[in-house]
């Protein structure tokens, strides 16, 4: 327990304690933008991979519910609408990823198409719903523990990259953020968006295509039969 614990501080220390803070500005002022990006992702890569070899390993014991067949459903039935924001997240040009600018403040709310329509955050979102659902169906203290880094990392993470983006990109981004919203369906309740299921077709087919691939192999991969 002690060591999953450790390697999840590790892993979000390395995310939260790094590029969400000052001292991203200090390290890519004296290396620079590109330099800071490679190293960073090889550290982020090292960390993510120390977490899930920790978690593999250490014996589970303990539980805080026990593990219930009924419980999986959560997952089961979470998972689809996951793998649909994740893989639809990369079908449209987004402000909140990593290395998009946007400067028209027009532009920037035609931007909200596909699942962005539903949230801004499709990838941290389909974190969440995973490791909610994992959590839900594990039970055990290992697995809450590994879990919720996830679900940390991705709830401050999106809240965080609004503030960023707020900084880097002024009107374009309250254009974006007007006709958007950061926790799913919020803007579309309020009727400042709307669902357009044409736009959906791609990001749905594809979801539950990868999902059903998934679901058949995850046995296989994990040990696990809950996904």
């Amino acid at each position: 327990m002690q060591e999953v614990l450790i390697a999840t501080v590790i892993w979000l220390v390395t995310h939260l304690g790094i590029s969400s803070t000052p001292l991203r500005r200090v390290i890519t002022g004296a290396i620079g933008e590109g330099l800071y990006l490679g190293l960073y992702s090889l550290l982020a890569a090292a960390s993510l991979g120390y977490l899930i070899w920790v978690y593999t390993d250490v014996p589970r014991f303990d539980y805080l519910w026990l593990p219930n067949p009924d419980l999986y459903w959560v997952a089961k039935l979470t998972m689809p609408g996951a793998f649909i924001l994740m893989l639809g997240g990369f079908m449209v040009k987004n402000p909140t990823a990593v290395g998009v600018r946007i400067e028209d403040p027009a532009q920037a709310a035609e931007l909200a198409r596909g699942v962005t329509r539903i949230t801004r955050h499709p990838l941290q979102w389909a974190i969440i719903i995973w490791g909610i659902g994992h959590i839900v169906a594990n039970g055990d203290n290992v697995s809450v523990v590994f879990f919720s880094g996830f679900l940390i990392l991705s709830l401050a993470g999106s809240v965080l990259m609004d503030v960023k983006k707020a900084a880097s990109l002024g009107e374009a981004w309250t254009a974006y953020a007007n006709v958007t919203s950061n926790v799913p369906f919020v803007a579309i309740l309020a009727g400042r968006n709307r669902l357009d299921f044409k736009e959906l077709i791609m990001p749905i087919g594809a979801g539950l295509i990868v999902y059903a691939i998934a679901y058949y192999f995850h046995e296989t991969y994990t040990g696990s039969i809950v996904i």
